[in-house]
């Protein structure tokens, strides 16, 4: 088939403008501050589990899921996102702090679900390493931010901010690290309001506003 030089010249215009475009799109991609996000547990590994047989790793799974879609589709992607997994995997510890060193991450959430002896144990907790003063204030502040969101948009009760000597804080480079703990499966209450899936995409949804809300996005 032959092409006029006008054909020609549109094609080159074409690959020019889309070349810019696609260089502009890598360049704010870089831009935008970099979230690895940790869902706590998976494969042979299940983590709390309700009475009704429902386990820690599928419930974070869930909600750091809808996350991503919420990044997208809500906020219009202000997050890099990244998972430390995206599927019923185990994954070492190591390898999940190795994963937040290798993206230089700005910020590193472990989530996890709690579970306790006394059934009447409840609310969110927040555990922090300090490793540095200017990481420990920022850990510090972003913990709480989330933690303020739960508390007051959801309802959940506060346990307060603590020291974890948690191996994914411990071995973090991370700007901010925080593992967060959203509540008791243990808690009959609460093991219900952390399985529902509306109730996921709400836990989703105001961790990414506290986070975006930390970054002064």
């Amino acid at each position: 088939m032959m092409y006029t030089l006008n054909q020609m010249l549109l094609a080159l215009l074409c690959l020019f403008f889309i070349n810019i475009s696609f260089t502009q799109n890598e360049k704010d991609q870089e831009k935008k501050p970099i979230v690895v996000i940790d869902p706590g547990h998976g494969g042979k590994d299940p983590g709390a589990i309700t009475t009704q047989g429902i386990k820690e790793k599928d419930i974070v799974l869930a909600i750091v899921s809808k996350m991503v879609v919420l990044n997208d589709t809500l906020f219009d992607d202000p997050l890099r996102l990244f998972f430390t997994r995206y599927t019923d995997t185990l994954i070492a510890l190591r390898d999940r702090t190795l994963l937040a060193k290798t993206l230089k991450a700005d910020i590193f959430i472990s989530i996890h679900c709690n579970q306790a002896i006394n059934t009447t144990a409840a609310g969110t907790e927040v555990f922090i390493y300090p490793k540095s003063e200017a990481q420990a204030s920022a850990s510090t502040y972003l913990g709480l931010t989330i933690q303020k969101g739960l508390v007051d948009i959801l309802g959940i009760r506060n346990r307060g901010l603590k020291y974890g000597n948690f191996q994914v804080l411990r071995d973090n480079d991370s700007n901010a690290s925080i593992l967060l703990e959203l509540g008791f499966l243990s808690k009959s209450d609460e093991a219900i309001y952390l399985s529902n899936e509306e109730s996921q995409s709400a836990i989703a949804l105001v961790i990414l506003q506290s986070i975006i809300k930390f970054l002064g996005l």
